[in-house]
């Protein structure tokens, strides 16, 4: 499999030539060359050839896909910015901005620390994909990177060997898949299980070489009988035997199937000039040999996403052996071997890298997937987790009544499929029809279904129990970020309110208080950056309606607004640090239960020491203004209590399963109550907590549950 090809510029040349005459182009791509081999001089690779080789190589491969002018001269200075020290600048007052942004965009992939482990991984595969959907030429100069690099992969030690055989496995070899590069996808491929498995490698590969003379007589025989056929009925064609990838072969093996019943060995693939003309070859050819049942399928009528097109079916051909036949126009067998993005700017005189940019956007799910993975801001473990579930795996295809194709991943939903249509008709969503039959939400749709979504405009938007039913990831996150933003909208509308509120009961004018001066005055106290927020964290009870207000409007006595120190008090033996004052009874009030990290209010009380109330307890309004500044120690030493409400649309008794998720986060459990609502259930619970973080992540657990639609803290 190791090849050595020595070939020179003027190869290169010649090959471009071929589908390339403009003589400016190939000047610049002689300038190209010789700029990297100037750059690359007294290097060498572990083989021992010049460095220069191997980007001549890359370049190579990419003429056999018929790349553009840029593609090429990025493949042949891919390399100079990492081990040359050559800045893009200087690759863009030489060749232009387009030249200087591929081969800085293959330098940045070079970059990254290629490993299995999952923390490098996980890195690798968000970069690696979030960058080549910026401009699919960069993946391209990768693939056939990697692809030289892996001819001449003997020449690293055998650690080093497998480690980049299971990424190019792993990785680009899908990546090449879903571009439609069949050449390369097939070579890696192949490559790859030579090095991960050689023993496997090398047993088909023996095998196959066993039965070649065999294989090669009853191809030829039924290559001569199907030609004289369609020759018969006046279709111009060409016909050829197709090679059976041994890792094609290895994967069936792997499934169970035995060598001797790989039935698709033996294949042709007919080449004709019109889509026409296809359906005609197929009706001919089984008019003569019987087809398989359910072997049939019709990828020109529903192309694959990477624009795959062909008729492929299984037939008993000669002597009754099976042959596996596909049948194609010349074209659609241009885009199946070499690409989406190798054929049409040549025959078309368009622009390349246009054309591939809005052929990619336009026709290729794939990309379009990552991209709007991508923006949802998912976490990289889930990002990485949704790529290789959702966008690197054998996806079903399904249809609106229309019949636009949508891409989705197996078992995936009527919700998933909504919220692929557009995200409100996902959160419009009542209900779906699937091939004229009503299904529930669950159902798990298959490939070729017709999906019809029904909405309804007074729709109040998803259930929380669809997070358990949705597949994709994607589909799972725009869900939560409806919850998180009908949350935030609430929260904000309550703070406003409660502003508001504070300022009529001071007798305030609202002009007055709304000043850009004072405003930005609390914005800067509070380290927030604009009034949104502020309704935000006084709605969710982080700070109090009249705290904010004194932030302007001070007691008589203090007029200005001041910095709020801290007591420096040392080796307190309380939780619980009163300004000023070292020993002082302290009371914890109970209508709020404050608990460490709650911002809070001292009240002196008559007789009973202080009271400690949250900042944002509504009796703190009522009691007379006799207020101190109170906080909370560095250390706190004690648990403390406070009552949570768990509002649950179910009728059904979850406590036992809620009960352990409070005590997987070491909360203790003093109280629990059942209290009916309706069709919903709310539960009532006093917990014993280190501090509000502690609490925010029993919260956080409890959240994940399905039926648990609200958490709040309650307030007597």
């Amino acid at each position: 499999m190791a090849r050595k090809e020595n070939y020179t510029i003027d190869d290169l040349i010649e090959k471009v030539r071929k589908y390339q005459s403009n003589d400016e182009n190939i000047e610049l791509i002689k300038e190209a060359y010789f700029f990297a081999e100037k750059c690359h001089r007294g290097q060498f690779r572990k083989t021992g050839e010049e460095y220069i080789i191997h980007p001549l190589n890359v370049a190579i491969i990419l003429t056999e896909i018929y790349a553009d002018k840029e593609t090429v001269m990025a493949a042949l200075m891919h390399d100079v910015i990492e081990d040359c020290d050559v800045e893009k600048e200087e690759i863009e007052e030489k060749f232009g901005k387009e030249v200087a942004y591929l081969v800085y965009g293959v330098s940045k992939l070079g970059r990254i620390n290629f490993s299995t482990e999952n923390e490098y991984l996980i890195d690798y595969y968000k970069k690696i994909i979030v960058g080549m959907s910026e401009d699919v030429r960069v993946i391209i100069v990768k693939l056939a990177d990697r692809l030289h690099n892996m001819r001449t992969l003997w020449a690293l030690p055998e650690n080093k060997q497998k480690k980049i055989a299971k990424e190019t496995m792993e990785i680009l070899a899908p990546l090449a898949h879903h571009l439609g590069i069949h050449k390369i996808k097939s070579e890696l491929e192949d490559l790859s299980l030579r090095y991960l498995k050689p023993d496997v490698f090398y047993d088909i590969a023996e095998k196959l070489n066993k039965t070649k003379v065999e294989r090669d007589n009853t191809v030829s025989e039924m290559l001569r009988y199907v030609t004289n056929l369609l020759t018969e009925h006046g279709i111009t064609h060409e016909i050829k035997g197709r090679a059976k990838s041994i890792y094609s072969i290895y994967n069936k093996l792997n499934k169970g199937r035995k060598f001797s019943d790989i039935y698709d060995l033996l294949a042709l693939r007919i080449l004709v000039h019109t889509e026409q003309e296809c359906y005609l070859a197929l009706g001919i050819i089984h008019s003569k040999f019987k087809p398989i049942p359910k072997r049939f399928k019709d990828y020109i009528a529903m192309p694959k996403p990477n624009m795959y097109q062909s008729l492929h079916t299984t037939v008993f051909g000669i002597d009754g052996y099976l042959f596996e036949i596909q049948i194609r126009t010349y074209e659609m067998d241009e885009i199946a071997e070499n690409g989406i993005a190798s054929h049409w700017a040549y025959k078309e005189h368009k622009d390349a890298s246009v054309l591939m940019q809005n052929t990619t956007e336009q026709k290729l799910q794939f990309f379009k997937s990552i991209i709007e993975l991508n923006e949802d801001k998912m976490s990289s473990e889930d990002f990485v987790n949704s790529v290789k579930d959702e966008v690197l795996n054998n996806n079903i295809y399904c249809f609106t009544p229309k019949g636009d194709i949508i891409e989705l991943p197996h078992d995936a939903t009527p919700i998933d499929f909504a919220y692929k249509v557009h995200t409100r008709v996902g959160e419009t969503m009542v209900g779906a029809i699937v091939n004229n039959s009503i299904v529930p939400l669950d159902y798990k749709l298959r490939n070729n279904d017709i999906v019809k979504i029904n909405t309804s405009k007074s729709s109040k938007g998803p259930s929380r129990e669809w997070l358990n039913i949705a597949k994709s990831t994607q589909t799972r996150n725009k869900i939560r970020s409806f919850f998180t933003k009908s949350e935030k909208e609430v929260y904000m509308e309550r703070g406003k309110e409660q502003l508001e509120k504070e300022l009529r009961k001071r007798k305030i004018a609202y002009d007055d208080f709304y000043q850009a001066e004072h405003i930005s005055l609390i914005l800067e106290h509070l380290k927030i950056s604009d009034i949104d927020e502020l309704y935000l964290e006084v709605g969710n009870g982080k700070y109090s309606s009249m705290m904010v207000v004194n932030l302007i409007y001070k007691k008589e006595e203090e007029p200005s607004i001041e910095k709020i120190k801290k007591p420096i008090i040392k080796n307190s033996d309380t939780d619980i640090l009163v300004s000023g004052i070292d020993k002082v009874k302290v009371n914890l009030a109970n209508c709020c239960s404050p608990i460490p990290g709650d911002d809070i209010i001292g009240y002196i009380t008559k007789g009973n020491g202080i009271s400690v109330h949250r900042a944002n307890c509504h009796n703190l309004e009522v009691l007379e203004r006799r207020n101190v500044d109170v906080y909370w120690s560095d250390a706190p030493k004690e648990r403390y209590q406070t009552t949570i409400l768990i509002h649950c649309n179910t009728k059904e008794d979850k406590l036992l399963e809620m009960l352990q998720k409070i005590n997987m986060q070491d909360a203790s459990i003093d109280k629990f109550v059942t209290m009916s609502k309706g069709d919903d259930t709310v539960y009532e619970a006093d917990l014993y907590v280190k501090s509000l973080s502690h609490l925010l992540r029993v919260f956080s657990e409890l959240d994940k549950l399905s039926y648990v639609t609200r958490i709040e803290r309650l307030m007597k």
